[in-house]
């Protein structure tokens, strides 16, 4: 009785830690994915490309400061993740900046 305990328990343990949420949502109309596909891809790859190359003028300094994770995220990741990852038509792919430490902060810890 105690080992079937277990099994069940086990089973529905990573039954549940392995299932994905899902979200009652509905499908966007056409209009809005074929705007993404036409206007708001070609946009968004282009400003992941000027990113990047922005990115490695600013590389330099980014080093200085400590900050080379924050500046690619900024300039690189961000915009790939919404030209590349995001289902057409979702426009609901903001993530709220990170918070960071001022100048001003900073200067008042020292």
């Amino acid at each position: 009785m105690k080992k079937k305990l277990t099994a069940i328990v086990c089973t529905a343990a990573i039954g549940l830690a392995t299932s994905t949420p899902t979200f009652a949502s509905s499908d966007p109309e056409p209009a809005v994915v074929a705007a993404d596909v036409v206007i708001m891809r070609p946009l968004l790859f282009a400003s992941t490309v000027a990113g990047s190359a922005l990115f490695v003028v600013c590389l330099p300094f980014a080093a200085l400061s400590k900050s080379v994770k924050s500046t690619a995220h900024a300039l690189v990741v961000a915009p790939a993740q919404a030209t590349f990852t995001r289902a057409l038509g979702d426009f609901d792919y903001y993530e709220a900046p990170q918070k960071t430490e001022t100048a001003a902060a900073i200067l008042h810890a020292v």
